[in-house]
């Protein structure tokens, strides 16, 4: 059941690109804009995450960044854009919705971006999280070696059935042989993802391909209040990328999610909605309390 809480997806014209946004919940409460990292449409920020967020008393926003989802896309290999534009898009997305102040969500690549936003743009930044990302300090561990061997060869991007396998398969080595590891219910979202995309072939590979110039890595000073949640069996930036980004944002607090890898598994939304919840709401989340034991 999921009580009309969407309000559909729609299709914005921001900053000379098309992006496909979806919200739930009572545009008068507080706003949570959710932002994934490379490769993720905003089908990542699962529906039903956004709905039990969205029950609880917030506004919540989901996109597809460009070169995912149903957003513009480009010729692979040529993105038209640079990191520091996809900055930019979130905030012409808060444009859009008549949004002052936003509470800013951004997993893995995407924790550049909520630097970008909580260092450069203060004033429309409420609180910042991440989820699974780092600093991408030197002498932080790699990824395992796990992942590199469990993740397959890229497929032909216009064999669906491949691209499915391919990212279902990528999905299990990202999850670090997590317990909470779902293969039905993602090869589902996998499907669907796959089916709304634009030019799938432009989403493996363009996130990849475009320019970092201007990204900020000044992490001491970011203001806004700052919850880091990270899984103890990330393979793609283990554990200490967690810690480190905790100790490089003053006041930040880290919720450490046992048995998640680098997804957000829905065993787990228990624990991580109410504490965003209460982070949002300007309320110290005590990280002792949040494990999962």
């Amino acid at each position: 059941m999921t009580d009309h809480l969407s309000h559909g997806e729609q299709l914005l014209e921001i900053n000379d690109a098309e992006l496909c946004i979806e919200t739930f919940g009572d545009p008068a409460d507080p706003a949570i804009l959710f932002i994934d990292g490379a490769t993720a449409s905003m089908l990542w920020w699962e529906t039903g995450l956004c709905e039990q967020i969205a029950r609880d008393g917030r506004f919540v926003i989901r996109y597809d960044n460009r070169d995912t989802g149903r957003s513009t896309s480009y010729p692979p290999g040529r993105p038209g854009y640079a990191y520091t534009d996809l900055a930019e898009d979130a905030l012409g997305v808060l444009d859009a919705l008549n949004i002052e102040r936003a509470h800013v969500v951004c997993r893995s690549m995407a924790g550049g971006l909520g630097v970008l936003l909580g260092v450069d743009h203060p004033d429309r930044v409420e609180s910042l999280t991440f989820v699974s990302t780092s600093t991408g300090d030197d002498g932080l561990p790699p990824p395992s070696d796990q992942l590199s061997s469990g993740i397959p060869t890229e497929p032909d991007p216009t064999d669906f059935d491949a691209v499915v396998d391919y990212l279902v398969t990528s999905a299990k080595a990202c999850s670090g042989g997590s317990p909470y590891f779902d293969e039905t219910a993602t090869r589902a979202l996998v499907k669907r993802d796959v089916a709304r995309a634009r030019d799938f072939a432009a989403t493996l590979v363009n996130h990849y391909a475009m320019s970092f110039y201007g990204s900020s890595r000044d992490f001491a000073s970011v203001k806004a209040p700052t919850l880091v949640v990270h899984g103890d069996h990330d393979p793609v930036l283990p554990l200490p990328h967690g810690h480190a980004l905790r100790d490089a944002i003053p006041g930040a607090k880290l919720i450490v999610l046992e048995g998640a890898g680098h997804d957000l598994p829905k065993p787990l939304w228990d624990v991580f909605a109410p504490a965003l919840l209460q982070h949002t709401a300007g309320r110290d989340v005590d990280p002792d309390n949040q494990r999962i034991r």
